[in-house]
Order: C-alpha cells, then structure tokens, then sequence
C-alpha cells in the first residue's frame, strides 16, 4: 500500500540542490532486552541494509540497554556502517541506566548532534530532557532549553535540505510536551525541512504541520498492550524467560525502513515493509491500544510505502 504527499515547494526546490540521492536504513524500538528475537530483527536490517547500500543507518531508539553484555550487538550495528547514527529513547535508561553511558557505550558524539549526509544535514535531538513545565509524571518528554537554541541555530546557518530526528514524535501522538514550540520553529525553517523522523509511538504514521512532514517510524518488534491485556504470542519457556513480552502484540517479522531523498525528482521515498501478528492483535483482543489511531490502520504490523513529492515533481 502507497501513499503520495505534498512536500512544500521550498523545501522540493532545496532538495533538488543534492547532487545524487542520498539513502538512509532506519530502524526503530527494537527493544532488545525484552524480546527474545532482537538480535535476529537487528540481524534481519542489517542484512538488508548490506545489500541496499544505503548512504548511512540509524536507529531511533529504544535500542539496547548501554551495558557490557549488548556490547556484541552494539558493535555489530556500529560496525554495518560508516555512518551508524543512535538516537536515545527513554527506555534506553531504564533498569538505573543513563544517557552518558549511551554516549560511551553506542559511540555518541553528543546526546543531540548534527550529521551531514550526502549534502543532506540530518539534525538529531533527545527528547528526554527535564525541567518541563508541563511535565505530568512518567518519563521525562521534553526538548529542552539549550537543545532548543541549538536547533535553531543549525536552522539558521546551513543553507541545504534538514532532516530531524528524534525518538519522541515532535507532532502527532504523544508528542514532546513542548510540541507547538519546536512545530514553530521548524516551520519557520520550512524550505529546509523535508523530514522528521521519530520512533517511540509503535504506530505507522504521516502528519504535515506548518508545512513541515513528521513521520512516525513502527517498531521492529511489536506493539505494547499493557498488562490489563497479558496473552501468550510464544511458547510458554519464551514468556518464562521473557516476561514483557506478554504485555506486547508481536510483529513476525522485523520491521524497517529506507529513506530516499532524491534532488533529481525533489522527492522523498519511504520503503514500505509488510509482517502480520504473532498471536492475536489488538483488535482480537478488543482493545484500541492508541486513542485516537484505528487497529487496521495506523495499529498495523507494516510500515506503509509513502513518496513526498514537491510541486512539478
């Protein structure tokens, strides 16, 4: 299934200053240390990515836990790729875990950086600041202060197309609490903005806000239903081993993606993947597991092919 959206002519007329494509393998809320399978759904992206060839991989988070035993799966993701780009989710810290261990264990440069790819300059933010003043409990969903500035001073000075990516969605659902600030400041940047990118939700999702197209990249795994909704998609010695799992509808296969940025066409294509569900889905289970998204359609165990196009494209 495909869809076609419109990319404002400004930022089609700066995607068109590439001088080729540039192609980037994503991969989102992998969420290793929960699944069984996780470093098969990690082997399963790479692998295809080795054969795609792409510009530069990424993760969007929700990755593996910053600690010595994942350091084989760390690795294994850093060295696919040149340019192997994390991006830090708010699970990432659990079990007392934290952001500096990321950075020293992923091979980050910086918890929020800059990447230039082919021309393109990929933007990346971590939502997980604190200090918001509409923080109402749980995990911190914020883009800070400083972060803020920064933003908006890479904004600023570079002059060609700007890709964002964060773990929490910055429009659409459960955005960063401070959503409408950085959706102004993004759109005051529109001819430069073609993308952003975010994981975390597990939904497959476009959305344009102020000229700008955000999309929510689905899990690799599955999607979360809770413990009200506990059910066994696997054998009884996988959920003894792996008790979350329970709580979660499993997708068979991993899900990725690749994105193609492409001056020649002022385009931006998003590969679709198809799976099904391990078990029973959410609409069996009788439950609407995302308000305000419908099982069957944003609650799908696929990522959707999508082309955004600009004016003439």
């Amino acid at each position: 299934m495909g869809a076609s959206i419109a990319l404002s002519p400004g930022a089609a007329a700066s995607l068109r200053r590439l001088a080729k494509p540039v192609t980037i393998g994503v991969i989102a809320d992998l969420h290793h240390d929960l699944m069984h399978d996780g470093e098969a759904r990690l082997d399963a992206f790479l692998k295809e990515m080795a054969e795609t060839e792409p510009d530069a991989i990424m993760q969007l988070g929700d990755f593996a836990y910053p600690k010595k035993e994942n350091e084989p799966v760390i690795d294994r993701f850093n060295q696919a790729h040149e340019i192997s780009l994390h991006v830090i989710g708010n699970h990432d810290t659990d079990q007392g875990h934290t952001r500096e261990e990321c950075l020293d264990i992923w091979g980050m440069s910086g918890r929020y950086y800059s990447q230039d790819i082919g021309g393109l300059r990929v933007l990346v933010l971590d939502g997980n600041d604190k200090g918001s003043p509409a923080y109402r409990g749980g995990y911190a969903s914020f883009i800070g202060k400083a972060q803020v500035e920064w933003l908006e001073e890479e904004l600023e000075s570079h002059a060609g197309s700007v890709v964002g990516l964060c773990h929490q969605p910055l429009a659409g659902s459960g955005a960063v609490d401070n959503a409408e600030e950085i959706q102004g400041l993004l759109g005051r940047y529109a001819e430069k903005v073609v993308l952003t990118v975010n994981g975390h939700t597990h939904i497959d999702e476009f959305l344009r806000v102020a000229k700008v197209p955000y999309l929510h990249v689905n899990s690799a795994s599955y999607k979360w239903v809770g413990g009200s909704h506990q059910h066994e998609s696997y054998s009884k010695e996988i959920h003894a081993e792996y008790p979350w799992i329970s709580r979660t509808c499993p997708y068979r296969d991993s899900l990725f993606t690749t994105l193609t940025f492409d001056g020649r066409t002022g385009t931006v294509s998003v590969k679709g993947k198809e799976s099904s569900w391990v078990g029973k889905s959410p609409a069996e289970l009788g439950i609407d597991s995302k308000p305000g998204k419908m099982n069957g359609e944003e609650v799908v165990p696929r990522i959707r092919s999508r082309r955004i196009e600009g004016a003439g494209a």
